[in-house]
């Protein structure tokens, strides 16, 4: 049942995410961008980050991406559409690889260059010595690769219509930390910036560098050693006086040309990114909100500003003020990181409220009952006294054979002995034993037969499920009400028990009645006599007797017959009680199953805020189910098309019966227009909900908007763990994406005005589905990160034991701090 409630919600969920961003406003970059993969971990990002921007970028369709790996990808990333098989470029040997991926779209957006003279399964103690010497070693596979990044650079001008300028190209790299490809991190950063130079005026180069801290588990302390020997070669690489010139540039000839970079940090800025917060916390999407942060801050970054563009306070994104309030008095530039969040509409959450409310209305339906009387009541049941005893009528024979019996032989007895008899004293004289063996074996014993084979209970069970079909508006709430006998007067196993109590003491005043009648004389009877005519008065008294005492014994026997059957009826209830009671239990439980789903979907809704949804969608169900019944009548959820019978649902089972209501409530309420509301409409539609004032958990507008700006901040918290540093290396800047006319920015953009100590800003886009927030905060160093301390133990024993991490010097590289 669990299972059935979460993919309801989560299917709910997703349909609505795919209504929910077609009216979102787009973005769009202002300068042409490139993000360059570096490594095999890295090619997890590719397919995410490919999807963020077709999402978010209009003109996405420009952007290009590139992979440089092993191979290994192939393996491990999914397919991008039809993949093609690598072909050698003109003039390179087989060993390298440039190949086209992907349909029609992403075949020219995603390119991939494969090492194939890289050390498939070297030395672990030497593996990014070795890779790094064999990038050198190869000249025809740095010619595939020049020849890539050419290739790459000439598509991109196919795509010069979608830019505002083609001035400058951005250049986002991106490696995992403890990937043994970044070791030639600075040759081909630099040889995609000295190709991509040739055809724009400049090049803006950032590096993300992404830590997955969840994956070193098994093997923390080689992935952690290299790691760090990364870290200690950006350390260099970012150096105020790095300096760097290699033979990097190849030509089809075979000539090389040098690549030379000029004493200055090799990239704009980096953002060092984990899989564990600030906080210590590790992330329940493992790397995938980093993913996110990238295609934001790409944006934030290289943003096309449109006309009547929104920037509040402080304006929009500086990346030279960013640069300059990152640095220390001394040069050394500060590293990067940064946090997001978003809030949407809690779809799922809402689907479980509205699950909730729509059953309980159901069930406050149910038990509504209407104020019969006991005459209706037994009517319904089918007990009232006609019924019973038209049904009593039916189990003993007519009297038909009471006729009949006048034709039985008696004993040859003279009118004149008979005349001064008691009637008990005839009947034995005429008949002896006869009569009454007669009797039982035609009629006492006939209706016990047809009372034994009478199924009772399931005639009074079907009845009461033909019934429940029926428009009256009584349920299984009803006849476990009715049928209790604590109920007293309401109840119809009372007025059973009533009728049992009046038809025992009405037979046992027939039976002394007839018992007394048997003592009285033939004589004294008024059937017609003649003088002098013995056999003619005989045979008029035993027309007479038989009319009579048998005529009334039939009646005895039909009120005989009678009461048996309420007996039965009386138990019949007593099961029927205890089986519609636990009906009428398993309803309300389900009851509280949905109502514990929707609580705790509320709880963990930590996207957004969770106040208001269960007054607010308590308003809007009813509504919808009042609206319905107003147009299609007062018992349309009871009906085949809608909910139908609960009884035979439950006799499906618990399952069958929710199924059902997920079918309705999906199809008559959740579809329905109150549920089509944009990210800011249902949220001031809750926060606007009317409820009692006493009800200290409903939030007004502003508490709900503090709540939100709040949690929104919670959630951006940054994402890499830091060391305690001093608070002067701290910089930090904060931006809203989002409709900049909502009450909710405009809110957001005030909250704490006064005390605030970042810059502020908001990223307009006109959208419905929800508000996303980017905390970016810049300025400390390697030594401040965690995984940088943590990890310097491994590295310095690693090396003592003779692994070797680096292709250049180590004499080259910064001390470790």
């Amino acid at each position: 049942m669990d299972q059935l409630l979460e993919r309801f919600a989560a299917g709910y969920a997703a349909d609505q995410d795919k209504l929910s961003g077609k009216g979102d406003d787009q973005s769009s970059i202002h300068y042409p961008a490139v993000f360059l993969f570096i490594g095999d971990k890295a090619a997890g990002a590719i397919e995410p980050m490919m999807s963020i921007n077709q999402k978010k970028w209009d003109n996405s369709a420009g952007v290009m991406y590139f992979h440089v790996g092993t191979g290994a990808a192939d393996r491990k990333v999914p397919a991008y559409g039809d993949s093609r098989q690598p072909h050698s470029p003109e003039g390179a040997g087989s060993s390298r690889s440039y190949n086209r991926e992907g349909s029609a779209e992403s075949a020219q957006r995603l390119s991939r260059f494969v090492l194939t003279s890289a050390p498939a399964e070297g030395d672990a103690k030497s593996l990014r010595k070795e890779l790094y010497q064999s990038f050198y070693r190869d000249e025809q596979q740095l010619y595939g690769l020049n020849r890539a990044l050419r290739q790459l650079s000439y598509d991109i001008a196919d795509y010069g219509r979608l830019y505002s300028s083609f001035d400058r190209i951005h250049l986002s790299v991106i490696t995992r930390v403890d990937d043994p490809l970044n070791v030639f991190i600075t040759e081909i950063s630099l040889l995609a910036e000295s190709i991509f130079s040739q055809s724009f005026k400049s090049v803006q180069m950032d590096l993300y560098v992404l830590i997955s801290e969840r994956e070193q588990m098994e093997a923390f302390g080689y992935g952690s050693s290299a790691g760090v020997a990364f870290l200690r070669e950006l350390e260099l690489m970012q150096s105020p006086d790095f300096n760097f010139s290699a033979r990097l540039h190849v030509t089809e000839d075979g000539l090389s040309i040098p690549v030379m970079h000029q004493p200055a940090p090799l990239f704009d800025l980096v953002y060092v990114l984990s899989d564990k917060n600030e906080r210590g916390i590790s992330a329940a999407g493992g790397l995938r909100d980093n993913y996110e942060i990238i295609c934001h801050l790409s944006l934030l970054k290289n943003r096309k500003q449109k006309e009547n563009h929104y920037d509040m306070n402080s304006g929009g994104y500086n990346n030279t003020s960013f640069k300059n309030n990152i640095m220390t008095e001394s040069g050394r530039q500060g590293y990067i990181s940064a946090g997001f969040s978003r809030v949407k509409r809690p779809n799922e959450s809402i689907a479980h409220a509205v699950l909730y409310h729509f059953y309980s209305g159901l069930l406050q339906r149910m038990k509504n009952l209407p104020e019969w009387g006991m005459k209706e009541k037994m009517s319904f049941f089918g007990l009232d006294q006609a019924a019973v005893s038209e049904r009593a009528g039916r189990l003993v024979p007519d009297s038909t054979k009471i006729t009949e019996m006048t034709g039985m032989m008696t004993h040859p007895v003279s009118y004149a002995s008979l005349k001064r008899m008691t009637l008990r004293e005839a009947e034995e004289a005429l008949f002896g034993g006869g009569s009454e063996a007669y009797f039982q074996g035609n009629y006492v014993q006939e209706a016990t037969h047809k009372l034994q084979q009478m199924e009772a209970g399931e005639e009074l069970r079907a009845l009461i499920r033909r019934r429940l079909r029926e428009p009256s508006g009584i349920g299984i709430f009803g006849i476990a009400d009715w049928t209790d006998e604590k109920n007293g007067a309401g109840s119809v196993l009372e007025a059973i028990q009533s009728r049992i109590r009046d038809l025992s003491a009405h037979l046992d005043s027939e039976r002394s009645q007839l018992a007394g009648y048997y003592e009285e004389r033939v004589d004294e009877q008024p059937f017609p006599k003649r003088p002098l005519m013995e056999k003619h008065n005989v045979r008029s008294f035993i027309r007479f007797f038989f009319e009579t005492v048998y005529q009334r014994k039939l009646e005895l026997l039909l009120l005989e017959t009678e009461l048996k059957l309420y007996r039965r009826y009386e138990s019949e209830l007593v099961r029927i009680h205890v089986e519609y009671k636990h009906k009428a239990l398993e309803l309300t439980e389900l009851q509280s199953t949905l109502l514990n789903a929707a609580r705790a979907s509320i709880r963990t809704a930590d996207d957004y805020i969770g106040q208001n949804i269960m007054e607010y969608y308590g308003v809007v169900t009813e509504e919808l189910m009042r609206d319905l019944e107003s147009r299609r009548g007062a018992d349309i959820f009871f009906e085949e098309r809608f909910m139908g019978s609960f009884t035979e649902l439950l006799d499906e089972g618990g399952e069958r019966i929710l199924a059902r209501l997920i079918e309705v409530c999906r199809r008559e309420l959740l579809d329905a227009e109150a549920f089509d509301q944009t990210f800011e409409e249902e949220l001031l539609n809750r926060a606007n909900v009317t409820t009692e004032y006493s009800n200290r958990q409903v939030l007004s507008k502003e508490e709900l908007f503090k709540k939100l700006y709040r949690t929104l901040e919670e959630n951006a918290v940054i994402n890499a763990r830091l060391l305690e540093y001093t608070q002067e290396h701290r910089y930090e800047e904060k931006y809203f994406f989002g409709d900049a006319e909502s009450e909710f920015i405009r809110y957001a953009s005030t909250a704490d005005e006064t005390s605030r100590i970042y810059k502020l800003g908001v990223v307009h886009e006109k959208r419905s589905s929800g508000v996303e927030k980017l905390n970016i905060m810049g300025g400390f160093h390697l030594e401040d990160l965690m995984y940088y301390r943590n990890g310097r133990v491994y590295y310095e024993t690693y090396v003592q034991n003779g692994y070797e991490f680096h292709g250049i010097e180590a004499e080259r590289l910064p001390e470790l701090r």
